[in-house]
């Protein structure tokens, strides 16, 4: 068996949703993110990032912004402990229609590639439906944070996760109640 990972979005997961993050001092973690994330990989499990990043599409930065906001974000992880075992973008806009942005699955393809696990033995973690949506796609389990936009889609009810939990500590004590087996969710 292949190790076991989980899918994070950026913005609203794991970091405060910023309106086009792209300077690194702009890069707050959200309360509970540090914990969530160092349990999940206490029990064994991968994390990959796996975040839209239309704001390059748009002009409002460039990549080397964006990479300057990631190597902020992974500093402060590793200043808590915390290693990400990779971190893929989409830097196209909605109307390109590309096959790299969530909730299309190009992002957890390359990440499969990368990696070499199955996506139907992973967990989805994140804010917004386009990460519900995804991970639906890939057939993970799914749990929408309330953290970022997650209470809003939650409210809404255009989509139905597998779980829904208070913040990504929540997600991380919900995965090891249930043993971190997409099987024993059922």
């Amino acid at each position: 068996m292949t190790r076991r990972y989980v899918l994070l979005d950026r913005d609203g997961t794991i970091n405060v949703e910023a309106h086009y993050l792209s300077r690194p001092e702009q890069v707050v973690l959200l309360p509970g993110a540090v914990e969530g994330l160092r349990r999940l990989q206490s029990l064994g499990l991968g994390l990959i990032v796996l975040s839209n990043q239309s704001g390059i599409a748009r002009g409002y930065f460039d990549m080397a912004q964006l990479e300057a906001v990631n190597a902020r974000l992974n500093l402060l992880l590793a200043q808590e402990g915390v290693r990400l075992d990779g971190l893929y973008v989409c830097p196209h806009g909605p109307e390109e229609a590309c096959a790299c942005r969530k909730p299309r699955p190009g992002l957890v393809e390359r990440a499969v590639r990368d990696h070499g696990f199955d996506p139907e033995a992973a967990y989805m973690v994140g804010d917004k439906l386009a990460d519900i949506a995804l991970g639906q796609a890939v057939q993970a389990v799914t749990i929408l944070v309330r953290t970022g936009y997650g209470a809003a889609v939650e409210r809404e009810g255009k989509i139905m996760p597998d779980f829904v939990a208070d913040s990504l500590a929540d997600a991380a004590i919900l995965i090891e109640r249930r043993g971190y087996s997409p099987m024993s969710l059922e």
